[in-house]
């Protein structure tokens, strides 16, 4: 017995030698890429449950989350991140690809876009559920700004456009930055609108067929919308398709995948503005 005890005893010494190496050399690789949320996978994975993390010591420490000193710490770091990108998309796109979209993840996405910046933000998904559901995707984004944000969240002025035109559906605080939310039938909509509008003026004999061009299409499309085109959009979920979000709008958009909406992080968005930010964009040269 008391050799089998000793042998047990050396196991667990070894074992705790080969994770001590294993940590040590994950930190130096994670050090090197100054992967915060890898960081976090790391410990989560490596470290026993019952040791604390840096987040749970905080909230001990401050009983009451979602303070007032939280939310302007937040903010506070949320600008600063957005003034360290390289260049800031005025325009950025939230493309759900996945099955039963997440609100309230989101809700997040918005607001932590408007954090860092951004004018506008359009929220698409296939099936059209986030424009069939527009009201409680604004209640969700003004829960949000609350949470996230706090009192000073009506310095972050939002409107919500939807159902295929630029009427104010409802203004969540003011006019500004603006959500526009997308569905499949506003990109064909717009095409089939102008092409109408150019068949009826040729039929009243206000235009002639030569002068309908790329051009002439071009300009009509862009009216129609009455915002930016999208210089990014972060695209969620395996399926590797634009899934005819806005075809005639993302001729030079850049595109980034992410996993997954659902429980999406703040870095997540984060690394996605960093890699636009880094992104050469040759505009066909």
């Amino acid at each position: 017995m008391a050799l089998l005890y000793g042998l047990l005893w050396r196991l667990l010494l070894a074992l705790l030698r080969v994770k001590r190496a294993l940590m040590s050399w994950l930190r130096g690789r994670l050090r090197n890429r100054g992967g915060s949320l890898w960081e976090r996978m790391a410990a989560a994975l490596l470290l026993p449950a019952a040791l604390p993390t840096d987040s749970q010591k905080k909230l001990e420490r401050s009983p009451v989350s979602g303070s007032r000193a939280d939310t302007g710490s937040r903010r506070a770091q949320w600008l600063a991140d957005g003034k360290a990108l390289e260049k800031l998309p005025v325009h950025v796109g939230l493309m759900v690809a996945e099955e039963e979209p997440s609100f309230t993840d989101i809700a997040n996405l918005v607001v932590w876009c408007m954090a860092v910046g951004v004018s506008y933000v359009s929220v698409y998904d296939h099936h059209g559920i986030f424009q069939k559901n527009n009201s409680h995707l604004q209640e969700e984004i003004m829960r949000q700004q609350q949470n996230l944000l706090g009192l000073d969240g009506s310095k972050y002025n939002v409107e919500v456009l939807s159902n295929g035109g630029d009427e104010h559906q409802h203004c969540v605080v003011s006019c500004r930055p603006t959500v526009k939310v997308l569905s499949p039938e506003d990109g064909k909509h717009s095409i089939v609108q102008a092409a109408r509008k150019l068949c009826h003026a040729v039929e009243n004999k206000e235009r002639s067929s030569r002068d309908i061009n790329v051009s002439m299409l071009d300009v009509m499309l862009r009216e129609s919308k009455n915002i930016p085109d999208p210089e990014l959009v972060v695209k969620f979920g395996p399926v590797n398709s634009t899934l005819g979000f806005l075809p005639w709008h993302i001729r030079l958009t850049e595109f980034v995948s992410v996993p997954s909406h659902r429980n999406v992080l703040y870095e997540d968005l984060y690394g996605a503005l960093q890699r636009y930010g880094v992104c050469q964009q040759r505009l066909g040269q």
